[in-house]
């Protein structure tokens, strides 16, 4: 029918099977003022998505403080389960023997309502992690599960360096992997690189935070306008998502929705779907030059400063500041504060003993600019308090 909106499907070869594009993250349900998922709104939410015709729902073991994935499996049982995909993710923190893994699995099921798992994740992997996994054969565990028929699919989420992710993708013949990639960060993370390894090893790939956690819909409004001016009904977000959705190999786009408004503008973004253009990719290396432009210093997080004699944990100071400026933003930058903060790591302790000068390979004055961190962002941050 002419005129009609038709969601976006990506065949996984390898699995033999089709996924929505999109993916309902279930991650940031809007909340009650107790801090409570409001699950009429979410309900809604998801019920929409799915009558629009996504079949790919992620959840997790500590989302929404643990209520996400009893609210998931309540929301989908009206559902027929063979007609979408849920995910979920073995919490690898929690796993100190490899007993914990068929314990915490089986907890899981009973908290999802479910009889088995179509995609199931080892979360959060890094180095630490994948030691747990060779050491408790936690593999061979899900293979044991999967012979069960509890589990469809095996793959893992992915946050560490690329070293780690080409380890990690050559240990095992993966069903799929979930890995951060955004327009900004190609090279952070497993990035790009990692993109072109899952490509070559023809391993399904999903995708998370294309979005930079809501930092990439709310751009300063001199960097919006690049956007704007060449598609001006279209959101700023659904760029990030158009870019992430033009790389072949990316099955499934997850998008941690918290407003009806943004599944609104998620399904209109995925329904008759359009890659990017040259021109549209052009306006987007537009806009990372000038975020880039805004960078304050050539920090690389090298390291080769650290550590500090007094403590500063100097590459996550610069962090800050760059990133204060790129966005124009102290609440995306908080996170990252607060936790300099708790490790009494700021800037405003540095005793300028010029030690960190030194070592450095970009030849920064580190004692100047950690002056300017506390004027620029911590100053700010804490009258923001």
């Amino acid at each position: 029918m002419i005129g009609e909106d038709v969601m976006e499907y990506r065949s996984l070869d390898k699995l033999n099977i089709k996924t929505s594009l999109l993916g309902f993250g279930c991650m940031r349900f809007p909340v009650n003022e107790n801090g409570s998922i409001n699950e009429e709104l979410a309900e809604k939410m998801i019920d929409k998505t799915i009558a629009s015709g996504v079949n790919y729902i992620d959840t997790a073991y500590p989302y929404h403080n643990g209520a996400s994935e009893p609210f998931v499996g309540k929301v989908l049982a009206k559902y027929p389960r063979e007609s979408y995909f849920l995910a979920t993710k073995l919490p690898m923190w929690e796993v100190n023997k490899a007993e914990d893994v068929e314990e915490i699995f089986d907890k899981q099921l009973v908290r999802l309502n479910k009889e088995y798992v179509d995609f199931y994740l080892l979360h959060s992997m890094n180095k630490g992690a994948f030691d747990k996994v060779k050491e408790f054969k936690i593999v061979e565990i899900l293979e044991k599960l999967r012979k069960e028929g509890k589990i469809r699919y095996i793959g893992f989420s992915f946050h560490d360096s690329y070293e780690v992710f080409e380890e990690l993708v050559n240990y095992y013949n993966w069903d799929f992997c979930q890995i951060q990639l955004n327009y900004v960060d190609t090279l952070e993370q497993a990035g790009l690189k990692g993109y072109k390894l899952t490509e070559e090893k023809g391993i399904p790939l999903v995708i998370m935070e294309p979005i930079k956690g809501g930092t990439l819909a709310t751009l300063p409004e001199d960097v919006s306008s690049i956007f704007k001016d060449t598609l001006p009904d279209k959101s700023i977000a659904s760029w990030a998502l158009r870019w992430v959705g033009s790389l072949p190999n990316v099955k499934v786009i997850l998008s941690g929705m918290s407003t009806y408004d943004q599944v609104v503008d998620n399904l209109d973004t995925f329904s008759n779907f359009k890659a990017l253009n040259e021109a549209e990719y052009a306006c987007v290396e537009k806009v990372v030059e000038v975020l880039n432009e805004r960078t304050k210093n050539g920090c690389t997080n090298c390291k080769y400063c650290m550590p500090c004699p007094a403590g500063v944990d100097i590459p996550g100071n610069f962090w800050l500041w760059n990133n204060y400026y790129k966005y124009n933003s102290l609440s995306y930058v908080g996170y990252k504060y607060a936790s300099i903060q708790r490790n009494n790591a700021l800037a405003d302790v540095c005793v300028k003993c010029g030690k960190c000068e030194n070592m450095c390979p970009q030849k920064i004055e580190i004692r100047k600019d950690l002056e300017r961190v506390v004027v620029d962002v911590i100053s700010k941050m804490r009258k923001d308090k």
